[in-house]
């Protein structure tokens, strides 16, 4: 395991965790392509700029069930420098933001058992149950100081031939991201991306590149913007 700078700890009252989704169609005719949208230009953080559907974690998504959990490497590595128990719940956080931004499911065929917490209710009128199993930890970054707004970010790769639902209908999708549209990630680049968001990018291509079938990467980056300087590290 390679970790930067084990002696720091983050602050928590500063950021928070989040979780972003690359969903990724790798037989698309021009080449592998990205789901992406862009953001409004009155938002407080990235305004104007075109991202992958993702966000911060809720109060609540740790005391979801997922039908499937994620796999063990992705598991493992999530836990690395951070509370042994926040995997599942990023994963949560990760469909349901898909959910939300896209209208996309990424689940199982089955009925919740119990009450429906609101902001699932739409989610299980489809028919399904949140299922990480598809979901490969790829990228974390943490946001560097003096931003307005700080996360500690989980970014997950997840093949488009995994979605349950129709992956070009995007008219359940909440208005956060205007644009909804399959990138070829050749062209990916020449759209108004945040910084990081080019750095995932590219390593997400080379992953692409030398791996198959959804494999899990070697070693997951890390962008930490912890301490006083930005360290690129990676977790094993």
């Amino acid at each position: 395991m390679t970790e930067a700078a084990p002696h720091q700890t983050i602050d928590k009252s500063a950021m928070r965790d989040a979780a972003t989704v690359l969903v990724v169609r790798r037989d698309a005719p021009g080449g592998p392509a990205v789901l992406m949208g862009m953001r409004g230009a009155g938002a407080a953080f990235m305004p104007s700029k075109y991202v992958f559907p993702g966000g911060a974690l809720d109060r609540g998504d740790a005391s979801i069930p997922l039908a499937r959990p994620l796999p063990e490497t992705s598991a493992r590595r999530l836990a690395l420098n951070a509370p042994a128990d926040i995997g599942p719940a990023l994963a949560v956080a990760a469909i349901r933001e898909l959910w939300e931004e896209t209208g996309l499911v990424l689940g199982t065929p089955g009925r919740w058992s119990g009450d429906v917490p609101a902001d699932w209710q739409g989610f299980a009128e489809t028919g399904h149950l949140p299922s990480a199993a598809a979901l490969s930890f790829v990228f974390r970054a943490i946001t560097p100081p003096g931003r307005p707004r700080r996360f500690d970010a989980r970014f997950f790769l997840v093949d488009a031939a995994q979605i349950a639902s129709d992956p070009d209908d995007f008219s359940r999708a909440c208005d956060e991201l205007s644009h909804l549209h399959w990138v070829p990630m050749a062209e990916a680049r020449q759209l108004n991306l945040p910084f990081i968001t080019e750095v995932v990018l590219a390593e997400v291509q080379a992953h692409l590149t030398e791996t198959a079938g959804g494999r899990a990467p070697l070693a997951v980056p890390f962008f930490d913007n912890r301490g006083p300087r930005s360290v690129f590290a990676r977790l094993d």
